[in-house]
């Protein structure tokens, strides 16, 4: 009743506005393992951007007239569109059929991957297509009518969540309406309070029949409803704050107009008691009201393990903190990233201020949350999780683990924690987020399939030529610029300053690279300090005007020379078609800003690298200083331009042409190191978060002239510095979905027995002999039918669950069926011989071993001959493994790897997986 109030309200203020717009309502409700949202933006509410994506851009191949008059638009081949049916588009650089480069935004319809229609475009107005060109969607505004919450209830719209709930979202919009209703929210357990709850919500009697799951929603909702779950309401608060945010700004789609959710998996199979949910006078007596006692003390004595303390990672310890994870006699949390805080890492890690800037992470975020919970036990590392740690991330660290969860930003360090899990047979809750976009994974041990079972198909990398001579995308100059920015103030004096350091051993190495390699680099050094070094900031300045002269006109006048503007292949065809684009030289303009802002911007980082001081009043009469230098006039040469990678290689390979006296020659010219004595540079290492240290500005500016060179719409500095420093999009609101649904699966683990580091379900070779029968089958598709991968992308809005997918498995001989997860375990208590090992493993898995190896060495096979045998078979096994194998083993080592071939005893190959041997 009081939301509709508050909706007619703003209804009545929308009345009385110039416009008529209203104010935007989005209202929530919470309880126990349960959601509700309503949304009312008023009608004809304008969307100004439905998805948030960049407006997608295709290079054109051709225009064609198809039989029926309509203008075809035809892509590049392996440059598919991606435009949908209904889309608008709008063309630009169009040889020929110049009418489209002038014509409002096109409405298309889609024939293709590679090709699409153009509706309303009357042919006949069209001069014929010569060639080039490029489409780009434009995103058009679109309208919502919403509905008053009195009239929407009538016939509520949901949005699309779990489709296997979908019946699911009236009946908790109901139990919501009857919770308004009730004269008291029923008490925690009680089953006497929800038989009365149910008599409140408004179901006809045929739907809710024992048993049914509308009555078991009703009874869950009863029961857990005084009780708040902190994943829930971070999930649900991150959905509402997106939706508020599309009520004031029109970006994104906003909810039409009902979202219900449940997380009914988390509950115990039996819901507990009263008894069970009383307050205990605690902080969390909200999760006690939903789970029960004895479920939270499991949660309050976990021992996880999370690695990465980013903006995931905070929000993560914030949740844990509300929970009580780790905050139990026996829980602990173990926390580890090995970055500092960064100035851009504020406006989405809640956990940092401004005073923790350049601090570590980890300890920062430690910190934090231990002010929220003191109650909470944390350790926390900087330390980098893979093969270089080991050491302290050792057998017993992982052994002693509940659980691990990632908060990680890169795809190795997610398949390195993925196989320590697997191994050590630890649950894995993977999550990420790119904007609204999040996703979440749960890996159950000896049930699912692990994270580095599916990969994503590899980022596509920019080829060298594309980046040297044909950028057809903004992405490449920025690419391009970012390689200048690394090579020039960074590469370079850390060369010349080994050079001094090391001297003939430096030369020696980068000899051995070739000429192709060495040549270039000794010329760079040489003219580094020699030819163009300098003293004061005006010879820094002139660097940076022979640099412009260089990047921006000399290389792209060469260019030409070789491959002029109408240079055609022996069929024909234009060189410059397709995505090579034909640049043109710039001429230097001390008036123009771009051209000045690069000046600038390199003169800083030259005066930088070499100590010369560079401050505002050195730089006061910039234009008369660039005014008065002069620069070599452009010489064209004879050189081949490499037009794909493997041409590229090549040249660098041959050296390009070049000869052993031209390496001897810049050599003799380069100063001994011994002259160099007191020389030092410094290496700048590219820092995007530091608005004063010009490293964007050179970026930004050297990518924009760049870009005008090839004809690229330049970007502005923002654009660039996301680009340039892979800045990952990231808002709270997405991490907060993503981290609530993370803990959700949680619940589920602690709740199945996944976290018990002595449960039945993770025993050892539990695989032997394991039943295939319908039985067993029903029951592990039960356990998989619990737990939910999802995925949301909050600006459509959308968000969809799925079963994880079952570890595939392999049959052992007739001994079992195996998967990703299982192994052979051997542990006798002590270090045995090779001789019994053997026997141990014939005895108890019913196979022989017929080869067996520890890394790259053989350690045993049936044809190893018998002088070795008679060696090798008294040997304890961790002994044979260092003499043999030549394998170092770590202190607190305790387990070696082994992998075997085997035979049945009918003597038929087995396929089988590994053996963890437990030597001490």
């Amino acid at each position: 009743d009081e939301v509709r109030a508050i909706d007619a309200g703003c209804r009545a203020v929308a009345a009385g506005r110039e416009g008529g717009v209203q104010p935007a309502l989005v209202a929530c409700f919470s309880a126990g393992v349960f959601a509700h949202m309503f949304v009312d933006f008023g009608p004809r509410f304008v969307v100004k951007d439905s998805t948030g994506e960049p407006p997608g851009s295709v290079l054109i191949s051709s225009i064609s007239i198809s039989a029926e008059g309509t203008p075809t638009v035809a892509c590049l081949e392996d440059h598919r569109h991606g435009f949908e049916s209904g889309d608008f588009v709008e063309f630009r650089e169009v040889e020929g059929m110049v009418e489209l480069n002038e014509m409002d935004p096109v409405k298309i319809k889609v024939t293709g991957p590679y090709t699409f229609q153009l509706e309303g475009v009357d042919a006949e107005k069209l001069s014929p297509y010569t060639r080039g060109g490029n489409a780009t969607h434009v995103v058009l505004p679109s309208f919502v009518d919403f509905k008053p919450l009195e009239e929407a209830e009538k016939d509520p719209q949901y949005a699309p969540l779990d489709y296997g709930k979908m019946e699911r979202a009236d009946i908790i919009r109901k139990c919501f309406l009857a919770l308004g209703k009730s004269p008291a929210v029923p008490k925690p357990g009680s089953t006497e309070d929800a038989r009365a709850f149910a008599e409140l919500v408004d179901i006809p009697e045929a739907e809710r029949a024992p048993g049914s799951d509308a009555a078991r929603v009703i009874e869950a909702f009863a029961r857990t409803a005084a009780g708040r779950l902190a994943p829930v309401a971070a999930m649900l608060g991150g959905i509402v704050a997106q939706e508020a945010i599309k009520g004031v700004s029109g970006k994104f789609m906003p909810t039409v107009q009902f979202f219900s959710f449940d997380c009914m998996e988390v509950l115990p199979e039996v819901l507990p008691s009263e008894e069970e949910c009383k307050p205990a006078d605690s902080v969390y007596d909200h999760q006690i009201a939903v789970l029960g006692r004895a479920m939270h003390e499991k949660i309050l004595n976990l021992r996880y393990f999370l690695v990465g303390a980013g903006a995931i990672g905070c929000e993560m310890l914030k949740t844990w903190s509300t929970m009580g994870l780790g905050c139990g006699e026996k829980g602990q949390v173990f926390l580890t990233d090995m970055d500092l805080i960064e100035k851009s890492n504020l406006s989405r890690q809640l956990l940092f201020r401004d005073a923790d800037i350049k601090k570590a992470k980890s300890i920062a975020a430690a910190a934090a949350v231990q002010r929220m919970n003191p109650d909470m036990k944390i350790v926390s590392y900087e330390t980098r999780v893979g093969p270089d740690s080991e050491e302290l991330f050792d057998d017993d660290f992982w052994e002693k683990l509940s659980g691990v969860c990632n908060a990680l930003d890169n795809v190795q360090a997610r398949l390195y924690v993925d196989q320590r899990c697997v191994y050590y047979k630890k649950s894995l809750l993977e999550s990420g987020t790119l904007g609204t976009k999040g996703n979440v994974q749960v890996v159950v041990p000896n049930l699912t399939e692990s994270y580095g079972s599916s990969r994503d198909p590899p980022e596509k990398s920019i080829p060298i030529c594309t980046l040297k001579n044909f950028p057809y995308q903004i992405e490449h100059t920025l690419q391009w610029a970012r390689d200048i920015f690394e090579g020039t103030f960074k590469a370079l004096p850390e060369d010349i300053n080994s050079y001094i350091q090391h001297g003939s051993k430096f030369t020696e190495e980068i000899v051995k690279q070739g000429l192709g390699t060495s040549v270039p680099k000794f010329e760079l050094m040489c003219k580094a300090l020699v030819t163009m070094k300098p003293s004061s900031v005006k010879d820094c300045v002139a660097w940076a005007r022979r640099t412009f002269e260089d990047y921006f006109t000399s290389e792209i006048s060469q260019l030409l020379h070789s491959c002029p503007a109408d240079m055609v292949d022996k069929n024909g065809v234009p060189f410059w078609s397709g995505t090579k684009r034909a640049p043109t030289a710039l001429a230097f303009d001390s008036s123009n800003e771009m051209h000045m802002a690069f000046i600038e911007a390199a003169t800083y980082l030259r005066a930088e690298m070499y100590g010369i001081p560079c401050t505002g009043a050195e730089m006061a009469d910039l234009k008369a200083m660039v005014d008065g230098i002069t620069v070599p006039k452009f010489q064209p040469k004879v050189i081949k331009i490499a037009t794909t990678d493997e041409e590229a290689k090549e040249q660098a390979k041959a050296g390009a042409g070049l000869e052993e006296d031209t390496l001897k020659d810049v050599l003799e010219r380069l100063p001994k190191p011994e002259e160099l004595k007191g020389v030092s540079l410094t290496a700048i290492e590219f820092e995007k978060d530091d608005d004063t240290n010009h490293h964007i500005d050179f970026i930004t500016a050297c990518s924009n002239l760049r870009a005008t060179n090839y004809s690229i719409e330049p970007c502005d500095k923002h654009k660039s510095k996301l680009i340039a420093g892979k800045i990952i999009p990231a808002i709270a609101t997405t991490t907060a979905v993503v981290t609530g649904l993370v803990c959700i699966e949680l619940y589920k683990l602690v709740k199945l027995g996944y976290t018990e580091l002595a449960s039945d379900l993770l025993r050892p070779n539990q695989w032997l002999g394991s039943s295939k029968s319908e039985e067993a089958q029903k029951e592990k598709t039960k356990l998989l039918e619990t737990f939910k991968n999802g995925f949301v992308n909050l600006a459509l809005p959308f968000c969809a669950f799925s079963d994880p997918i079952e570890a595939s498995a392999q049959d052992a001989g007739g001994q079992g069926s195996w998967t990703l997860w299982d192994r052979f375990d051997i542990d006798e208590g002590r270090d045995i011989t090779l001789k019994e090992f053997l026997e141990i493993f014939e005895k108890n898995f019913k196979l022989t071993i017929t080869m067996m190896s520890s890394g790259v060495s053989m350690l045993y096979s049936s044809f190893t001959s018998k002088a070795k045998l008679e060696e090798r078979m008294p040997m304890p096994m961790s002994e044979m493994v260092q003499k043999v194998g030549k394998t170092e083993l770590l202190p607190m080592q305790k387990y070696i790897i082994f992998e075997v071939c085997c035979e049945t005893p009918s003597g038929d190959d087995a396929d089988v997986p590994y053996i963890r041997y437990k030597f001490r």
